[in-house]
């Protein structure tokens, strides 16, 4: 990798993983080949994201009368799918996977903590009241290090991952998805999150990264 790279590990939690009230399709099985990238120390800087939602945040379907998990609703004027509670601040599933070795990581960005904004992207907030999206201050830290090139793993491929890869490669980063270190919401999405990426010019690497440095050293 790139002396000038970032590695982007997006929201690896436990409410994301299998029995979490949010599980991706077999969102823990990402956790080993995670941690293996970061032991290998192939990345300049390191950053972990976490939904960090206090509780009743808007995004829940909980907080709209006669609204179920995954039903759309508007929210500041734009579609928005209602989520079940998850990531609640302090609770046990809102905190990075006990397997992540999170002592790799330099910096840990807590994102959609507003009650009324959600944030899936490590970027940019979405959509707030004002109509606007605003920075999360990721770009500017990863600019001030001098990276060039960022490379995304985590959950979920669909959402977060997808997002904050879209706003990496408009803010000018190089981006790159590390796509056999990512799982979706449900693998159905699939086709789409790969269409959206390749038409950005987003690399999308398939294999284990880790197993491709050993087979070449």
């Amino acid at each position: 990798m790139s002396k000038r790279s970032a590695l982007i590990v997006v929201d690896v939690q436990p409410d994301f993983m299998p029995g979490g009230p949010l599980a991706c399709h077999e969102g823990d099985t990402i956790v080993p080949g995670i941690n293996r990238l970061l032991e290998a120390r192939c990345f300049e800087r390191v950053v972990a994201t976490q939904d960090w939602h206090p509780a009743g945040h808007a995004s829940f379907a909980s907080q709209h009368s006669g609204a179920a998990p995954f039903d759309t609703a508007s929210l500041h004027g734009v579609p928005h799918t209602l989520w079940p509670d998850h990531c609640v601040q302090g609770s046990r599933g809102a905190a990075l996977a006990p397997a992540l070795e999170t002592d790799r990581i330099d910096l840990i960005l807590r994102k959609g903590t507003h009650p009324a904004i959600d944030s899936y992207s490590a970027f940019q907030n979405n959509i707030g009241p004002d109509g606007t999206r605003t920075p999360t201050g990721l770009a500017g830290w990863l600019s001030d290090a001098g990276i060039t090139h960022v490379y995304l793993c985590g959950l979920a491929r669909d959402v977060c991952v997808l997002w904050s890869a879209e706003d990496s490669q408009n803010l000018g980063f190089e981006t790159h998805v590390l796509w056999s270190l990512t799982r979706p919401v449900t693998p159905e999405t699939d086709g789409a999150t790969r269409t959206r990426l390749e038409a950005l010019g987003i690399t999308l690497i398939e294999e284990d990264p880790t197993h491709a440095r050993s087979a070449h050293e």
